[in-house]
């Protein structure tokens, strides 16, 4: 299978976006570690249908007339990586968990460390809000955009912390 992907100018960096023809598979950033998400092949597609819809809907959130992502998402990673992303779909907009909530909402609360993990290896972040997921003291934890990216869109969405 080969990825579509075209670069996103955002207020947090030059974003790459990824999509499958099943649904929006990454949003890497501009210094990503090429090892937190592996998905193969791929070729510039700027017109491509979830490409051009992730456009909108991100400059919308970033214009802060959208609190709500509504695109078809295709994760790949494993069942228990899945489930934590599933979970950070739940978060509310402008509110924070802590990893060891999203544990306890998976049912395996002592599972924090492998939550944060799985958070860590979020493949679509922003759409799938793993910025949302905090240290339980309230402290702003890793971050592939790197902390101030996590403290813009905490800042952008209105969060507490």
């Amino acid at each position: 299978m080969t990825f579509a992907f075209t670069s996103y100018p955002s207020p947090v960096g030059m974003l790459k976006l990824v999509a499958s023809d099943r649904g929006l598979a990454a949003i890497l950033w501009e210094n990503d570690d090429p090892d937190r998400v592996r998905l193969g092949a791929m070729s510039e597609q700027p017109d491509h249908p979830i490409l051009v819809e992730a456009v909108r809907q991100l400059s919308d959130y970033f214009a802060g007339t959208r609190t709500h992502f509504d695109l078809p998402l295709d994760f790949h990673g494993t069942d228990f990586q899945k489930s934590v992303w599933a979970a950070l779909l739940t978060i509310p907009f402008g509110e924070t968990r802590s990893y060891a909530e999203i544990a306890r909402q998976l049912g395996r609360p002592t599972a924090f460390r492998a939550v944060g993990a799985a958070n860590g290896k979020n493949p679509i972040s922003i759409v799938a809000p793993c910025h949302r997921v905090i240290g339980t003291n309230g402290a702003l934890t890793g971050f592939a955009g790197g902390l101030e990216g996590k403290a813009f869109l905490l800042e952008l969405e209105g969060a507490a912390v």
